[in-house]
């Protein structure tokens, strides 16, 4: 089993912008690690800073199509002063069978500083 973090944020707390920064997320970090079917998954947990609270983020999941079962949690961050507002954090587990460093991490948007060892040109 593998686990593949992301990030991404949103400029308002509405449930469009939560909706589609968690689906281009999600599915990024599918491409990016070539995921193509929901067997592939285990779990995803999803966790928002504590300002988003207009929408539940794991809704975008399960509407993405051949994705609906995949069981997904959300949950908020712990609220650290100067954390990066407004951000959407990923934790995906997988049955990839490949080596820690083949794994795509994928950090979009100003979540970019958060792992910036971990960006990669696609996503810059």
């Amino acid at each position: 089993m593998r686990a593949i973090r992301g990030a991404t944020t949103i400029e308002n707390n509405t449930p469009e912008e939560i909706y589609a920064a968690t689906k281009e997320l999600f599915e990024e970090i599918l491409t990016q690690n070539e995921i193509g079917k929901s067997e592939q998954l285990t779990s995803v947990i999803i966790t928002v800073t504590e300002d988003i609270f207009a929408a539940f983020p794991a809704k975008a999941v399960r509407e993405t199509a051949g994705f609906e079962y995949v069981p997904v949690m959300g949950m908020q961050e712990i609220p650290v002063p100067n954390s990066l507002p407004m951000c959407i954090r990923f934790m995906v587990f997988t049955d990839l069978h490949k080596p820690l460093e083949a794994i795509n991490h994928v950090y979009l948007r100003k979540a970019k500083v958060l792992r910036p060892d971990l960006v990669k040109e696609e996503d810059a």
